[in-house]
């Protein structure tokens, strides 16, 4: 179900959580895995989920499957979300976005063949992760 205007599409973008969903894939050039969004943004799952289902809705996100992996990227299918997701990657800067930019760079350096191997773990337990692969956290 899209949204059925864009007033609707910017009243989506107002919450904290789903704009700063909305510029990290926005700003990525890779597919993000929810596990990769959450400690991105270091906010609970469901939250992330949540926000990532509204976007979904309105027409702004897509998903491909892999397994039990799903992967969330612009939906660039028309002209207006292309514009829409440039100009969030723009305005949105400062903090937190620009944390949220830095956390998803070392994050993502945890992939293997550019795809998501960790999924969800306890904060402590990725940190270990990041700093055996020699990733500042």
């Amino acid at each position: 179900m899209r949204a059925n205007s864009k007033a609707e599409i910017l009243k989506i973008l107002g919450d904290q959580t789903r704009l700063r969903v909305t510029h990290l894939l926005a700003a990525s050039k890779k597919s993000l895995c929810v596990c990769e969004i959450v400690d991105a943004l270091k906010l609970p799952q469901y939250q992330v989920s949540k926000g990532l289902v509204m976007l979904r809705r309105a027409g702004l996100v897509e998903v491909d499957r892999n397994g039990t992996w799903g992967y969330y990227h612009p939906n660039m299918t028309d002209d207006a979300n292309a514009a829409l997701f440039d100009f969030v990657k723009d305005y949105c800067v400062g903090e937190p976005f620009d944390s949220d930019i830095d956390a998803l760079t070392g994050r993502l350096k945890l992939r293997e063949g550019d795809k998501c191997v960790v999924g969800f773990v306890p904060e402590k337990k990725l940190r270990n992760l990041m700093r055996k692969k020699g990733i500042a956290a």
